[in-house]
């Protein structure tokens, strides 16, 4: 008989610990959620829906504000496709150096209520006269 109560608390700790990580699961994946879109289609979604997004596009050519002290820059964040489409991008932090007008650069963050998108990291694409030079050495 101590055999069969033996299978019943093994049976119930597999069931806890199973419910356990699938909560687990579900609220790490829900809560963690970055949407990785172009500017058009950030534009496009509604904006309470992306508390977080990962955004790609160039540089715009216009309104390029560096902050006082050098860490940081707003500027335009133009589609690669439809150039006439912008999210305006206020980022604080070191500027990487290959950042200027028409780089391809991916920022992370969310949007402030006036619609401005407030990141809190950007990335530059490397030139591709980089990626020639690599591949000749």
């Amino acid at each position: 008989m101590a055999g069969k109560g033996g299978k019943g608390v093994y049976v119930a700790a597999l069931l806890l610990f199973l419910g356990g990580f699938g909560w687990l699961l579900y609220s790490g994946l829900s809560q963690d959620s970055v949407y990785f879109l172009n500017v058009s289609e950030a534009l496009a979604m509604d904006r309470a829906e992306l508390k977080q997004a990962r955004l790609f596009g160039k540089v715009g050519p216009e309104q390029i504000n560096r902050h006082e002290g050098g860490l940081g820059v707003a500027f335009d964040l133009k589609d690669q496709e439809k150039g006439t489409q912008l999210i305006r991008v206020d980022y604080t932090g070191a500027v990487p150096d290959t950042f200027k007008v028409g780089a391809e650069v991916i920022v992370e963050g969310s949007f402030t209520p006036d619609n401005v998108f407030k990141a809190n990291s950007l990335i530059t694409k490397c030139p591709s006269k980089y990626e020639k030079k690599n591949r000749e050495s």
